[in-house]
């Protein structure tokens, strides 16, 4: 059995409370939480890898290879650097979190 506590704003805890009140089964919402979490981190996943995929086109280069180039210093700090750098960090992270929680 799961038993936790966290700090909210007293207004969504009472918002909380009314949620929790009226659940049969906790299961169910537990279960429906993470199903939930997974899907927005697919949706997030996907957007990313279309911008991504932007700038692959763009430069002819894969995330990876533009990674690796990037944090050695091969690559300039150009605006487009330093945006792909960090969509492709949220990417490797999301599909982290997507991977912990399948």
């Amino acid at each position: 059995m799961l038993n936790f506590q966290f700090s909210v704003q007293p207004q969504t805890e009472q918002r909380l409370k009314k949620i929790l009140n009226s659940i049969q089964d906790t299961e169910s919402f537990a279960r429906s939480i993470i199903s939930y979490q997974i899907s927005e981190l697919q949706k997030s996943i996907l957007n990313l890898r279309l911008d991504l995929d932007e700038l692959e086109q763009k430069y002819q280069m894969t995330s990876q290879e533009f990674q690796e180039k990037f944090s050695q210093g091969i690559l300039e700090d150009d605006a487009d650097f330093m945006v792909w750098s960090g969509l492709y960090e949220m990417l490797c992270q999301n599909q982290l979190q997507l991977h912990e929680l399948r």
